[in-house]
């Protein structure tokens, strides 16, 4: 297809042509009469006038639509240029009250809501992990380039994340971040998501935040994916290192602590002040390092997989209950008061039964260590939804503010005293359970945790019916 100035073009060629055919035809006729000259004259003007016609009228054009393309191109400030009235005048006006018309556009506050649109638009797509954004039922309304490509063909599904492989932690990550009102991030290898993207399979550690207007109205949720597959490789040998290590440390420390334990006792002899003094204080070191090496072994058990936990039904006060007789002598001791608030009747939770041990064991012994004497040390539960909310509360120091965020990693005790390891077994058993653990505290007005473990599913029972 021929555009305007190919056709204008042709025309006139074929117009030229014509002329020259029909002089070719009349040429002897005019010869004879004596024109001959007046025919090749008119040819001449006839190809001079359409080749002014093809100049004057396709130069207009090509310019009209080269400062149309500048225009176009996003320079607002350029202006077409013609003083004539015709009809390339009337283009070249319009195509200037357009420009004008786009500037005040683009400077208003619809304009740049667009230019703020498509920025943060090419912001999401240039970021290198996946991001998905959903709404609040888990549908997908956007996704970023490396999110497509994770998804393949399934990324323009809005429903794609309840067929995509790991979407099902995806859509309940969403649920949580909805339900709790705050951001959601899984670690530990249960909050992996395995996805393979051409022929290489990668891990990555799931961050779900809810996504809200500037009044404060929900919107729904972005996800992140970060890729963690080199970092879970690399913390996979420090654990299986440190587990190895622990173990094959734990039997000359069993020797070193039965050593002075004997000296303790006198069955060495009779020791000076000085010298059971300093065997006292080596014992108590030896049980802080035996304490330690207990953690490093289960945390590093919980992290490769080898500890095994065997969900059963627990009453929650119970439980509460056996942890504040474990700790009796030791509170008494202070002068520090364990009271528990919870119902008896409350509902059964499922829950591996050493876990739970472990869990309120570091949590009360925290407690205990950092109330002051005369104080207080509240245990209490209470149902949430499907949820049944553990509360371990002190009346000690608190923590202060910058530290709360890191109070669960390792090595991170938020004292001199302690090995550092109990919080972060801790929150690995609470997550391995599936639940989730948080701690408020202010100084001077003690510190609390939470954490809550699933309510057990009540199976239905059928009973015979008597016939008659």
């Amino acid at each position: 297809m021929l555009n305007l100035s190919q056709r204008l073009i042709l025309g006139c060629v074929l117009l030229a042509g014509l002329n020259v055919g029909l002089v070719v035809t009349t040429h002897a006729a005019l010869a004879v009469a004596g024109m001959a000259p007046v025919a090749y004259l008119f040819v001449l003007v006839s190809m001079l006038v359409e080749g002014g016609t093809i100049y004057f009228v396709l130069r207009p054009i090509y310019k009209v639509a080269r400062d149309a393309r500048k225009i176009a191109g996003g320079n607002l400030e350029h202006r077409v240029q013609w003083s004539s009235r015709d009809d390339f005048g009337v283009i070249a006006s319009e195509l200037n009250r357009i420009a004008v018309r786009l500037r005040e556009l683009r400077d208003s506050d619809a304009g740049r809501r667009q230019m703020e649109f498509q920025l943060s638009d090419a912001v999401l797509q240039s970021i290198f992990e996946p991001i998905i954004v959903t709404d609040s039922k888990g549908h997908i309304l956007k996704v970023n380039q490396a999110a497509a490509e994770l998804l393949g063909a399934a990324a323009t599904d809005r429903m794609a994340l309840t067929s995509t492989p790991g979407g099902e932690k995806i859509l309940s990550a969403i649920r949580d971040a909805v339900s709790m009102q705050k951001a959601v991030a899984t670690e530990g290898d249960a909050a992996m998501l395995p996805m393979r993207i051409g022929q290489q399979e990668r891990s990555y550690r799931l961050r779900t935040t809810p996504m809200r207007d500037s009044e404060g109205r929900l919107l729904g949720t972005v996800t992140t994916l970060e890729d963690v597959t080199s970092l879970q490789d690399t913390d996979r040998f420090k654990t299986e290192f440190i587990s190895v290590a622990s173990r094959k440390l734990r039997d000359p420390l069993l020797q070193l602590r039965r050593g002075l334990y004997a000296l303790g006792q006198g069955f060495g002899g009779e020791l000076r002040p000085l010298q059971a003094e300093l065997v006292a204080s080596a014992s108590q070191e030896s049980e802080k390092l035996d304490v330690l090496m207990s953690d490093l072994i289960e945390v590093a058990e919980l992290d490769t997989g080898k500890r095994e936990l065997k969900p059963q039904r627990l009453r929650p006060h119970q439980a509460l209950g056996e942890a504040r007789d474990r700790f009796c002598d030791e509170a008494s001791q202070k002068h520090i008061r364990v009271e528990i608030k919870a119902y008896t009747d409350l509902s059964v939770v499922e829950a591996d039964r050493r876990a739970v041990h472990s869990i309120l064991d570091n949590l009360l012994s925290n407690a205990i260590r950092y109330t002051p004497p005369d104080g207080g040390i509240l245990l209490a539960a209470e149902e949430i939804k499907d949820f049944v909310q553990f509360t371990v509360r002190d009346s000690g120091r608190g923590i202060e503010a910058e530290r709360l965020s890191t109070i669960f990693d390792r090595f991170n005790a938020f004292s001199d005293s302690g090995t550092g390891m109990g919080l972060a077994l801790v929150r690995r058993l609470v997550e391995s359970l599936g639940g989730q653990i948080a701690v408020e505290s202010r100084l001077g007005q003690g510190t609390t945790f939470r954490f809550t473990l699933p309510v057990a599913v009540t199976n239905e029972v059928h009973h015979p019916v008597e016939v008659g």
